[in-house]
C-alpha cells in the first residue's frame, strides 16, 4: 500500500502529506485512531527509502500525527476518550447522540485540519 501511494503521488513529498494528512483525519473519524496509526506505521515505514529516507520523511510521520489525532474528534467513535465522556454525560443526565456529535464535531475537525494542513505547509513544506 505504501508503494501504491507514492506512485498516486508521483514521489511528491507534499503531495504525499496531504494525502496522510487528510485520509488519517477521515479514516480516523470512522475507525479508532490509535489501532489506525498503528496499522499506518509500517505502511509509513516501507515508504521510506522510496521518499528519500528517514529525514525527508520527518514530515509524513507529523501528517499521519496530527491527522490521526484531530481526526479522531470527527465522530462519536474516533477516539476512545469521545465514548469515556458520552458515558459519563448518559450516566448525569446529558445524552450524547452519534448524528448530533457528529453535527457539531466535524465541521470543526475539519477546521482543526485545514489549520493543520497550513501549518505543515509553512513549516514544512
Amino acid at each position: 500500500l505504501g508503494d501504491e501511494l507514492v506512485k498516486a503521488t508521483g514521489g511528491d513529498i507534499k503531495l504525499t502529506g496531504y494525502a496522510i494528512l487528510w485520509a488519517s483525519a477521515f479514516l480516523s473519524a470512522i475507525i479508532d485512531n490509535i489501532p489506525f496509526v498503528a496499522t499506518m506505521i509500517p505502511l509509513m515505514k516501507s515508504m521510506t527509502p522510496s521518499l528519500g529516507g528517514a529525514e525527508a520523511v520527518y514530515p509524513l510521520w507529523w501528517c499521519l500525527s496530527l491527522g490521526a489525532c484531530l481526526g479522531g474528534n470527527g465522530t462519536l467513535i474516533g477516539a476512545s476518550a469521545n465514548l469515556t465522556v458520552a458515558g459519563i454525560g448518559d450516566r448525569n443526565g446529558v445524552p450524547f447522540r452519534f448524528i448530533t456529535y457528529s453535527l457539531y464535531a466535524f465541521p470543526m475537525m475539519l477546521l482543526s485540519v485545514a489549520i493543520c494542513h497550513v501549518y505543515v505547509w509553512w513549516r514544512y513544506f
